[in-house]
């Protein structure tokens, strides 16, 4: 058991959230329960987690898309009023990390998705690693774009959409970063990435690609950013001995 204040302040320091300038706040966003011995974790708090988190008597909710967006709707009514409804009558915490959880060395996204996918990180293409939010690392040996894609695909449970650039030119240097982050396309093209990889795909980012020259993937949002939260909820249990518990909400995009 750890007090709820004493856990925040924990996650806070290790992911240096007050840091980050990001679209949302992070940490803790809804209030519950003072004591916290038992955390589920996923990715989105959409009512179907949170459901699952009344369920199994959850004292704290960890995810890593929140609340309380840049210029969404400020009143609470409809879907916001439920989903917050469902935590205050429940007595639920709601914990929240944005960025923090994308970009943090050890336990964020990029971290996982990169040692997932079993590339050898070489730094950042946008600034200090632990800062920065596009990771650049190289494959273990030169490969086929459409090969990359099926290793892809084979780590994550789900077909990532393949842009290749003209030439097919074989892949050394990749360059990712999970969720809607695929303008970051030409700061991996500028760190000398021969592809990228994101979880999202806009119409701009395939002739981005082909006139760049650098293969493009989307692995997917959800696909991408479903292992900071199961890495910072395993951290929780092994600092604080609280019981973790991880639950995935399919989600195709």
């Amino acid at each position: 058991m750890i007090l709820r204040d004493d856990l925040v302040r924990a996650c806070d320091t290790l992911l240096g959230a007050p840091t980050f300038k990001d679209y949302t706040v992070n940490g803790l966003q809804v209030a519950g329960r003072e004591e916290v011995r038992r955390v589920m974790s996923g990715v989105t708090a959409c009512q179907a987690l949170l459901e699952e988190a009344v369920a199994w008597d959850a004292d704290l909710l960890l995810v890593h898309h929140g609340y309380f967006w840049k210029n969404e709707p400020v009143p609470i009514t409809g879907i916001k009023q439920r989903r917050i409804r469902t935590l205050l009558l429940n007595d639920i915490n709601l914990l929240a990390y944005h960025l923090p959880l994308d970009a943090h060395a050890e336990l964020g996204n990029n971290a996982e998705l990169g040692r997932r996918l079993g590339f050898r990180v070489e730094g950042c293409a946008d600034g200090e690693l632990g800062q920065g939010l596009v990771w650049l690392g190289s494959v273990p040996e030169p490969t086929a774009p459409k090969a990359l894609a099926n290793h892809v695909g084979v780590c994550l449970g789900r077909e990532p959409l393949l842009v290749e650039a003209p030439g097919g030119e074989l892949v050394r240097c990749v360059a990712w970063c999970t969720g809607g982050a695929q303008d970051m396309i030409t700061q991996a093209w500028e760190a000398g990435a021969d592809a990228f990889i994101s979880g999202e795909i806009s119409e701009r980012t395939t002739h981005l690609a082909r006139e760049l020259g650098i293969h493009y993937l989307a692995a997917g949002h959800h696909a991408t950013e479903r292992y900071g939260v199961q890495a910072l909820g395993a951290w929780l249990e092994r600092e604080f001995g609280v019981m973790h518990r991880f639950v995935d909400i399919d989600n195709p995009a």
